[in-house]
């Protein structure tokens, strides 16, 4: 199953690393970019994250939120968020749901890791519609952060 723009966003509610339930529902009225990623404190992961971070007022001013989702522990995304200073909510999906419903997950990743959150970006709109998706095959890609903005200005 692959989200098209146009599709509703599939509902979430998983824990942030203040241990706060966080749903796509407590963004209603606002635009949401949503970044799965597989792996706290990996080489790309790290890349795709600190972009945001950097980039996060100019997505503010386009009255966007940023979440990022990987199916590591909130413990684990806690010291990860610390260490990268990051200025958004960092969400574990440690059950999968999430990335499941997103169409964002790897059956096998490397090292024979089972059930990874792909890489992956979606905008959602302030309806709950998905205005962009992007899911990578490949987990050292980067998302097109262009295209992300282009969808946003768009809205």
């Amino acid at each position: 199953m692959s989200l098209q723009k146009g599709d509703k966003a599939p509902s979430f509610t998983l824990y942030n690393t203040e241990k706060k339930q966080v749903s796509l529902e407590d963004f209603k009225g606002k635009n949401l970019i949503i970044h799965f990623f597989p792996a706290a404190f990996t080489g790309v992961c790290t890349t795709q994250l600190c972009t945001m971070r950097d980039d996060l007022g100019y997505y503010t001013k386009l009255g966007a939120e940023v979440v990022g989702i990987s199916v590591d522990s909130l413990f684990t995304l806690g010291k990860f968020k610390e260490e990268q200073k990051y200025n958004f909510d960092l969400l574990s999906d440690f059950n999968k749901e999430a990335a499941q419903a997103y169409g964002a997950y790897y059956e096998n990743f490397v090292f024979d890791m089972k059930g990874v959150a792909r890489r992956a970006a979606f905008v959602v709109d302030s309806e709950g519609i998905i205005q962009y998706a992007e899911v990578l095959e490949s987990a050292g890609n980067l998302p097109d952060f262009g295209a992300i903005k282009a969808s946003l200005e768009q809205l």
